[in-house]
């Protein structure tokens, strides 16, 4: 039996979707964490998770990991069964991991972190080799992107202010809600999750057959999108 991939769902990375970690600010992220949530629910039970970091990493399902270092010791695992001891994880591990609690406990996540200096045509082509080993694997797949646009936003956007920002994140936005998976291939460096996006761009060919935006938004200076593609 080949494998497929069955469903495609892309959330922000931000510790502020989980409720423990910003008290009474919750309420301001909770479309973006409900519907990430929601997202992540349609995915089948294996996923492979695509993200960004200092540096590439594979990350197994086998794992334990904690929000403890953002400020609260909220456990996440990315499987089902996992042993008691606690690994440094990413942010983005942490997110899937905490998202897979939530919207399939069943589920089990492998997690690929890209380095983010790595250039548009490479991620591209990483992309590629990823869905060559989705297509040869048992089981259905899903993928899930966890990434972030533009992180400067606002004047108290952690990555400062560019008024010109705007105006990428809208095509960011535009494309990720349209499904055009050329667009992503020519993302600036100023978009936080630029690889993961690329990375995406390889991975579903030409574009999803179809595309659904749930929310986007930016209250924290930050780019936030929330969607599906189904391949």
């Amino acid at each position: 039996m080949w494998g497929v991939l069955a469903a495609i769902a892309l959330t922000p990375s931000p510790p502020v979707l989980v409720p423990q970690l910003v008290g009474s600010a919750a309420a301001e992220v909770a479309a973006f964490r409900d519907a990430a949530i929601a997202a992540a629910a349609a995915l089948p039970d294996r996923w492979v998770v695509v993200g960004v970091g200092p540096e590439a990493a594979v990350v197994g399902p086998h794992v334990r990991g904690t929000f403890a270092g953002y400020g609260v010791d909220v456990p996440v695992t990315l499987a089902p069964e996992v042993p008691d001891t606690v690994s440094a994880l990413p942010l983005c591990a942490l997110i899937a991991g905490w998202l897979r609690v939530h919207a399939n406990p069943a589920a089990t996540a492998e997690v690929r972190v890209y380095a983010r200096g790595l250039a548009a045509g490479t991620a591209v082509a990483e992309g590629r080799a990823l869905r060559a080993e989705i297509d040869a694997a048992g089981a259905p797949i899903g993928v899930l992107v966890v990434a972030d646009g533009a992180d400067t936003l606002t004047p108290p956007a952690p990555g400062g202010y560019d008024p010109e920002a705007a105006a990428v994140q809208q095509m960011l936005d535009d494309a990720l809600a349209r499904g055009d998976a050329d667009a992503l291939t020519r993302l600036p460096d100023s978009i936080v999750g630029r690889v993961a996006y690329q990375v995406l761009a390889g991975l579903s060919g030409p574009g999803p057959a179809a595309a659904a935006e749930a929310v986007r938004g930016a209250p924290y200076g930050v780019g936030y999108f929330v969607g599906t593609w189904t391949p």
